[in-house]
């Protein structure tokens, strides 16, 4: 009895659909990225085996090098607020465009009175000004401008994000002197602030 032929199909799959979703995905996620902001300062962190990730909402980071103190503040809606804050505390009309721009910002070290010039820098002139600023004043017996940038910023989370507490992180450079970081630590305990997560590397094993 002769054998019954198998019909051969095509094996051939149209990837049409898959393409398009693929660009679709690609897309939007362009769209919705943020480009992550260089580091104002060359900060080299320690190592340490402990893993956990810094949270990306009501944080703020510290970050300490060179006898500078920068700072960062997390999610575009806290860092206006905390700008209209700062300006109602220091007497400073910020317009929207500035507001605007702040938000955007990553972390910066600027005292008060530099604020609105350096704002409406281009990205490359606030680089280069980064190199050369004196971070934001942080005397604990004078000036101590970065106290009240905690201050202000924990009460704009606190008014936005229905009583939530502001998270702190230090980055601290493994190379800076243990009295600068101290003067930071003294300024966070003198606000009833004793938690605070330090940036670390991954150590290699």
């Amino acid at each position: 009895m002769p054998r019954a032929k198998v019909q051969r199909k095509s094996t051939a799959i149209d990837m049409t659909a898959m393409c398009d979703v693929s660009f679709l995905l690609l897309t939007f996620f362009i769209l919705t990225a943020t480009a992550r902001q260089p580091d104002p300062l060359d900060i080299q962190i320690p190592s340490s085996s402990y893993k956990i990730k810094v949270p990306d909402k009501d944080v703020a980071i510290l970050s300490i090098g060179q006898g500078k103190v920068f700072y960062e503040i997390v999610g575009q809606d806290v860092k206006g607020k905390t700008l209209d804050n700062i300006g109602e505390r220091y007497k400073i009309q910020f317009t929207p465009e500035e507001r605007k721009r702040f938000s955007v910002l990553g972390a910066f070290g600027v005292p008060i009175s530099a604020l609105k010039s350096f704002i409406m820098m281009n990205s490359d002139e606030r680089e280069k000004y980064a190199k050369q600023s004196p971070g934001i004043p942080a005397d604990t017996a004078g000036n101590n401008e970065l106290a009240e940038w905690i201050l202000q910023n924990r009460k704009a989370v606190a008014e936005i994000h229905n009583n939530e507490p502001l998270r702190i992180s230090i980055k601290g450079d493994a190379r800076e002197e243990y009295p600068t970081v101290k003067k930071i630590i003294d300024i966070l305990q003198d606000q009833k602030i004793n938690k605070f997560s330090l940036i670390t590397s991954a150590a290699g094993g």
